[in-house]
C-alpha cells in the first residue's frame, strides 16, 4: 500500500510550523504507532482514532499502522492533530483518492463518536498556511470565524469527520465559510467611564498621558484611594486596535485558548491582572515547550498589577526585559522563543504596610525601617522603567460625595487620539510609534529644551538624584504633554509637569 500525506501545523512559541502526517499501512499484527516527537497528547490520539473511524466509516483491516510527523526534530503539541492523521489513515488504506489531502492545511480534534472539536491556535495557523502557499485550510466549525480573519487562503467548516471524508472523496464538497466582516469600530458598551471616578484629577490626568504616551505609571496610595477603580478604566480611553494589532494580540489569546468559539477577533484591547501569587512562567511565559505569559497576552493592551509590593522581588525584576524591549526572549537548550511584549504596565501599591504613610486622615503605625523594607521590594532599575509615579491621597467624604463629575471616556480619547495623531507622523520615518518608545537619539532630536528648561531638569536630576534613564523618561512625559495641548515645543510647564511625575523616586522624610 502506498504511504499517504496530509499537512496540519503545529504552536511553537506564538508562531506555527507546517507538519506532515505521513502514514503507512503494512502487513502485520494490528499496531499503531506515531513517531516524531509527539506529546501526550498526541500520543493518546491512537485509540480516539480509532473509535472515530469505527464509528463513522464502519471499521478498517488489522493491519500494522505506523505514522510519522514530519519534520522529526520539531516537538509536536496538541490534540489538532487526529483529524489529519485519521483522514492520511484513510488516504493509505485507499479509502478516498491518492494525493488529494496534499493542497490543504487540516486540523482538529475527533471525538470517539466522529465529532470535530475546536482546537487552540488555529489563528496562528491559517498565517502559516497562507505564507507556505495553500490554497485552502479545513478547521472545526467553532474555529472558522478566527480562520476566517487571515484573507486570501478559503476556509471550510465542519462538525462530522463524514463530511470531511465526503468532501475529498468528491460526493459532497464542504460549504466555503462565509469570511466576516473585519471592520474595528470601537465598541463603548458597558465601558466603565471617567466621569464615574470623582477627585483624583492628577492620577486621571497621568492616565490620560499613559494612554497618549504609552507611558507605564505607578499609583501609591491607602487603600480605598480608587487605584483600582481609575486602572479598570484605562481601555476607555486607549485608541480602539489597528487591523494588524487585532492579529497579533488575537493569535496570541488563540494560542493558549483565551478566545471564545465562533469569536472572530478581540474587540478590544487586551487587561491582563494577574494575581500576586502568579508564578515566573505564568507571567513572562515559559515551561517544556514555553507558550505565552500575561505580560504576552496584554500585547497592545495593559498589564495592571495591583498590590505592586506583594508580588516577589524576583518576579517583577522580569519585568525589566519586556518593559525595556517590548519583547520577552525565553532560551532553551535546542531552541529560543521570542514573544511580543508591548504593552502599558499600570501598577497600585500602598505606600507602607499599614497603608496611611504620608495620610492625614490615619497615622502610620510602621516604623522608617519596615517602611524602607517594604518598598526596597521594588528594585531601583524597575522603578526607573516606570515613566509616572503618582500619590493618590485619600478622599474626604465631601469629595466623594460632592464633588463634580469629572470628564467623560469619550472626551478624553478625543485628545489621546489627537496625540496619538502627531507621534505617527513624528515618527513615519522611523520604526518608533510613541513617544514612550524614543532611543535617546531621538529624545535629543523631538525633545529639545529652552535655557529655562534645561536649568529645570539639572536642579531635578541633582536634588532627587535621578539616573540617566529617569532624564530621558521625564523628557519622553513633557513630549507626550506638549502633544496633548498641540505644542511643539516642550514649555518649561510641560517640563515641570513631567519632573512631578516623578514622586516616588524622592527620598523618604519620616
Amino acid at each position: 500500500m502506498p504511504t499517504a500525506t496530509a499537512c496540519t501545523a503545529t504552536i511553537f512559541g506564538v508562531d506555527a510550523h507546517i507538519i506532515e502526517v505521513e502514514a503507512d499501512i503494512s502487513l502485520g499484527l494490528g499496531s499503531f504507532n506515531i513517531v516524531g516527537l509527539p506529546d501526550g497528547a498526541i500520543r493518546e490520539s491512537r485509540d480516539r482514532i480509532l473509535a472515530s473511524l469505527n464509528n463513522t466509516y464502519g471499521g478498517l483491516p488489522i493491519r500494522k499502522i505506523v505514522v510519522n510527523l514530519a519534520p522529526a526534530d520539531i516537538p509536536k503539541m496538541g490534540s489538532g492533530f487526529d483529524l489529519p492523521i485519521a483522514l492520511a489513515i484513510l488516504e493509505a488504506f485507499g479509502k478516498i483518492p491518492q494525493k488529494s489531502l496534499c493542497s490543504t492545511m487540516i486540523v482538529g480534534e475527533l471525538s470517539l463518536e466522529g465529532n470535530i472539536r475546536t482546537v487552540n491556535g488555529v489563528l496562528a495557523m491559517a498565517i502559516a498556511a497562507k505564507e507556505k502557499g495553500f490554497r485552502q485550510i479545513i478547521v472545526p466549525e467553532g474555529n472558522g470565524a478566527l480562520a476566517s480573519l487571515v484573507t486570501g487562503i478559503d476556509v471550510f467548516t465542519t462538525e462530522k469527520l463524514n463530511d470531511v471524508i465526503q468532501h475529498f472523496s468528491q460526493v459532497q464538497p464542504l460549504d466555503l465559510f462565509v469570511h466576516r466582516d473585519s471592520s474595528l469600530e470601537f465598541d463603548a458598551k458597558g465601558d466603565l467611564d471617567f466621569s464615574e471616578v470623582r477627585g483624583q484629577e492628577s492620577a486621571k490626568r497621568s492616565l490620560e498621558i499613559s494612554a497618549a504616551g504609552k507611558h507605564n505609571v505607578l499609583f501609591s496610595g491607602p487603600p480605598g484611594a480608587g487605584k483600582s477603580m481609575l486602572a479598570k478604566r484605562m481601555y476607555s480611553i486607549l485608541p480602539p486596535m489597528s487591523f494588524e494589532e487585532t492579529i497579533e494580540s488575537t493569535k496570541i489569546h488563540s494560542i493558549v485558548g483565551k478566545v471564545g468559539l465562533n469569536t472572530q477577533r478581540l474587540s478590544r484591547r487586551p487587561f491582563q491582572s494577574p494575581h500576586h501569587t502568579v508564578s515566573s512562567a505564568g507571567l513572562i511565559g515559559g515551561g517544556s515547550i514555553p507558550k505565552p505569559g500575561e505580560v504576552s497576552l496584554a500585547h497592545h493592551g495593559v498589564l495592571f498589577l495591583d498590590e505592586l509590593t506583594e508580588y516577589s522581588r524576583h518576579i517583577l525584576d522580569l519585568l525589566r526585559q519586556p518593559l525595556e524591549d517590548r519583547t520577552i526572549t525565553i532560551s532553551r537548550a535546542k531552541s529560543s522563543f521570542c514573544f511580543p511584549a508591548d504593552f502599558v504596565l499600570i501598577a497600585a501599591m500602598n505606600p507602607c504596610p499599614c497603608g496611611y504613610f504620608g495620610s492625614k486622615a490615619k497615622e502610620c503605625t510602621c516604623s522608617l525601617s519596615t517602611i524602607m523594607k517594604y518598598r526596597s521590594k521594588i528594585s531601583g532599575p524597575l522603578m526607573d522603567r516606570i515613566d509616572i509615579q503618582i500619590e493618590m491621597p485619600a478622599l474626604s467624604y465631601d469629595e466623594i460625595n460632592f464633588s463634580k463629575r469629572g470628564e467623560s471616556s469619550e472626551r478624553i480619547r478625543e485628545r489621546v487620539l489627537a496625540a496619538r495623531e502627531i507621534q505617527i507622523n513624528r515618527f513615519k520615518k522611523s520604526q518608533t510609534r510613541y513617544n514612550s518608545n524614543m532611543s535617546h537619539r531621538e529624545v535629543e532630536d523631538h525633545c529639545k529644551l529652552d535655557p529655562g528648561g534645561h536649568q529645570l531638569l539639572s536642579d531635578a536630576l541633582s536634588k532627587f538624584n535621578l539616573s540617566g534613564r529617569a532624564h530621558d523618561s521625564i523628557l519622553k512625559v513633557a513630549r507626550t504633554i506638549a502633544d496633548l495641548e498641540q505644542s511643539e515645543k516642550i514649555e518649561v510647564w510641560h517640563l515641570a509637569e513631567a519632573v512631578n511625575y516623578r514622586c516616588l523616586d524622592r527620598q523618604i522624610n519620616y
